[in-house]
């Protein structure tokens, strides 16, 4: 049975959990909750204690059923990044449970260019043949936001929510943390401010909200941290939301950082009544970034619902690099240029059926597409989105035929009315890009690891020969690490 919270009952649980100027403290013989207030379609992965929640992938669609498929976009790179952590660590397949495609494909950076005029997003598209199913059509989606230098993004007020729970002991976990944001605070400006947050059996404001400018002050506060006892997650983000509404930045970059194995055992933990908590911050303009870390005891399913629902992203945090990569080499994603962002679909008699690939849980209905008050995903500067549907082509598809149309809703800044981009796309006889062939062999990558009922005859020696041209444009060096994580896959046990 699901075990559900009221947002009443929460704001009464953390009442009750005690509070004074520095700290909101638990009782953990009051309020500790072991897993079962997790649901009950959470997964257990190859590490034991590890939790994903079960993919159900999208069905092919008859378009005389439904010509329009409708979704919002999703910014995430985190099962991409545990992947990498599965097979250079453990040697082991990571979970089907763990492979949402989608964040494969958005792990990385392609090669779209930038919008134009006054719009912060800019849309591009493009058909090819199916690698894997001779016959079918793969529609490959594009969206990228307004890159933007560091002297133009807004003064950050950013809270950092720092788990230091037991769980959370060790280099590749508080360790990289310390790395992690004692290297993003060498990087950003004077005027931004930085607060710091920890939980575990209780939860304290370590540092109220500093300049940056006062760095050692922060860096001290930082490099002080110890991991030990239990987590009281819900008391953590209660505070944080406080602090954050406290030092709000008119027009700024206002961010709760959260950093944690997902591991909420003491007070109101249940990812139901967290959700409800982080729904209600959303008229407030501040967003929600969560950074998992570790295996063995690692809550996906939890973080990934928190930051769904709290205009958010969710990385995983599995070394040095991938610390530099979010919060050094991509801190400007950090600044959302395009709000609850959706995408629509609206297929021709040209096209038999379809299936969208991965963002199983980012489908939504025909009718919120219109609808400015549903939640949607966010798009950072500079940051790329890409989508996949496979396609079945009708008698009626031919070159120069159009295929759909391709229709996005975004607003600027949180609270404003949306704005809406168009595209047609058509058939065409003109051979695909290189960037089409490289998210054709993520994808299939992932169709491998998911042990797709769709994946036709993908391998990972396909998905190989699919990555190699688009190698060429690869200035981080990702695409060619992820060629050798191919080869370490197919070597991997499950």
């Amino acid at each position: 049975m699901k075990k559900t919270i009221s947002l009443a009952g929460l704001s009464l649980a953390i009442l009750l959990s005690g509070c004074s100027v520095g700290y909101y403290e638990m009782e953990p013989s009051s309020y500790y909750e072991l897993n079962s207030a997790m649901d009950a379609n959470e997964q257990t992965g190859p590490e034991s204690g590890d939790s994903f929640d079960t993919i159900k992938e999208n069905p092919f669609v008859k378009v005389a059923d439904n010509p329009v498929s409708t979704f919002s976009v999703d910014a995430d790179g985190a099962c991409y990044a545990y992947m990498r952590a599965c097979l250079r660590t453990r040697n082991f397949l990571p979970d089907r449970n763990s492979v949402r495609i989608e964040e494969y494909l958005n792990y990385f950076t392609f090669n779209y260019a930038d919008p134009s005029g006054d719009e912060t997003v800019a849309i591009n598209a493009e058909i090819g043949d199916c690698p894997w199913n001779g016959g079918h059509k793969i529609m490959r989606l594009g969206l990228k936001g307004k890159s933007m230098p560091d002297n133009e993004i807004p003064d950050a007020n950013f809270i950092l929510l720092i788990d230091t729970s037991g769980s959370m002991s060790g280099e590749d976990r508080i360790g990289l943390i310390k790395k992690g944001v004692c290297n993003m605070l060498d990087y950003m400006k004077p005027t931004d401010r930085i607060a710091l947050i920890t939980y575990s059996g209780k939860v304290e404001k370590v540092l109220a909200s500093t300049p940056v400018s006062d760095k050692a002050k922060i860096k001290k506060a930082i490099n002080s941290l110890m991991a030990s006892g239990s987590t009281a997650g819900g008391a953590a983000m209660k505070m944080a939301y406080d602090e954050a509404v406290a030092n709000y930045v008119k027009g700024g970059n206002n961010r709760i950082i959260m950093c944690t194995d997902g591991d909420f055992n003491v007070g109101v933990s249940s990812t139901t009544a967290l959700t409800e908590m982080v729904e209600s911050y959303l008229d407030k303009g501040i967003y929600l970034s969560i950074m998992g870390f570790g295996m063995g005891n690692f809550q996906d399913s939890r973080m990934e619902q928190l930051s769904n629902h709290g205009n958010g992203t969710y990385n995983y945090i599995d070394s040095e690099e991938e610390m530099m990569k979010v919060f050094v080499n991509e801190r400007s994603r950090f600044f959302s240029v395009a709000n609850d962002t959706k995408c629509q679909v609206t297929f021709s008699p040209s096209v038999e059926s379809y299936r969208l690939i991965g963002y199983e849980n980012r489908v939504m209905s025909k009718e919120d597409f219109e609808n400015d008050k549903k939640d949607a995903g966010e798009i950072g500067a500079g940051q790329t989105i890409t989508a996949l549907y496979e396609i079945v082509p009708s008698q009626e598809y031919t070159a120069d035929t159009k295929v759909a149309s391709f229709d996005v809703r975004y607003k600027k800044a949180l609270g404003e009315q949306s704005r809406t981009l168009g595209l047609e796309i058509t058939a065409t006889s003109l051979p695909a890009s290189s960037e089409f062939s490289f998210a054709c062999g993520v994808a299939s990558y992932g169709l491998v690891l998911l042990d797709s009922e769709y994946k036709g005859t993908s391998s990972f020696d396909l998905a190989q020969q699919l990555i190699t041209p688009g190698l060429a444009f690869d200035h981080d060096g990702l695409r060619a690490q992820f060629s050798d994580l191919i080869t370490l896959a197919s070597k991997a046990r499950r």
